[in-house]
């Protein structure tokens, strides 16, 4: 599926949340005031900006929720955790190898062929 998400610059990301505080006491409402800076600065939807505007208050502190920053760290964290665990089963598959090995071969092939003696040679004890 192609990505539809159109990436707008950070500043006109910036540009567009100070143009909605601005011009917010001169509309009927939040949303008038969004739709308006959409239409001005040619972004696609009003529902962009209104997300914009959300995040804007999120990092601001100004509205409960997950900052960018804290968000971009959880994806740092748990990008870094699937490498660890990734790394840690290939130990794992890797530390299993030479037992795996030694499992298949003949009875004392490990110990250098030097096994216990087989019911075909019996020891001539006293």
């Amino acid at each position: 599926m192609a990505d539809r998400s159109v990436r707008y610059p950070q500043e006109l990301r910036e540009r567009a949340v100070r143009l909605v505080a601005e011009c917010r006491p001169d509309h009927d409402s939040e949303w008038d005031a969004m739709r308006s800076v959409a239409q001005k600065l040619g972004i696609g939807t009003t529902e962009t900006v209104r997300k914009w505007v959300r995040r804007a208050e999120v990092d601001a502190g100004a509205r409960p929720g997950v900052t960018s920053e804290e968000s971009a760290e959880l994806r740092r964290l748990r990008a870094e955790n699937r490498e660890l665990r990734r790394a840690n089963e290939i130990l794992k598959a890797a530390a299993a190898f030479p037992n795996e090995r030694n499992d298949h071969a003949p009875a004392g092939a490990a110990a250098g062929g030097h096994g216990p003696p087989s019911s075909h040679h019996r020891s001539r004890a006293a």
